[in-house]
């Protein structure tokens, strides 16, 4: 994977905007983030550019769907959304790979660099994930979605923690 696109992709989105029950499903999920195409690029970052929903992909003779697909100018490569509502699974990976390596042979210019792909799942377990791209030579990232902040009490909390760090961590450096 390009050594930019690391500072480029966060670990968790926050898609509170989106005003979806807890119990939705992933064509919600879907609809919902199209619908709302700009808060979501917003949330995304700079320089993505929507190529489409559904995306249409044809191997062999069988018809594939890729979630969402993007363009980023600055890494000059598509990139690939995959939408779970679940926590990440180890096996979505495979589909995923599946899915970057029709873009990379089908879709992509030459000019443009190998395809990303984005699994966007409701949660996530660290070391789940560790373990499942420790050996993936798929360019891939996993990265949760949350429907709106933490409570504001543990906001506070949080932020009073960081301050007394910071503030030993200063003592310590006298």
């Amino acid at each position: 994977m390009q050594p930019e696109a690391h500072e480029v992709f966060k670990d968790s989105y926050l898609l509170e905007f989106l005003d979806l029950p807890g119990d939705h499903a992933e064509p919600d999920l879907q609809r919902a983030l199209v619908a709302r195409l700009r808060d979501f690029l917003v949330e995304l970052g700079r320089d993505f550019c929507f190529v489409g929903a559904e995306f249409p992909l044809q191997v062999g003779d069988r018809d594939f769907a890729l979630d969402l697909l993007f363009f980023h100018r600055g890494l000059n490569c598509l990139v690939a959304f995959e939408l779970k509502v679940g926590r990440f699974e180890p096996e979505y990976l495979g589909k995923l790979s599946f899915y970057l390596e029709a873009l990379d042979r089908d879709v992509k210019k030459p000019h443009e660099h190998p395809s990303i792909g984005v699994l966007l799942c409701a949660s996530k377990d660290e070391e789940v994930v560790e373990y499942a791209l420790n050996r993936t030579l798929s360019p891939a990232l996993i990265a949760e979605y949350q429907m709106q902040l933490p409570d504001k009490k543990l906001l506070e909390a949080k932020l009073q923690e960081f301050y007394l760090q910071c503030e030993s961590a200063a003592e310590g450096d006298r």
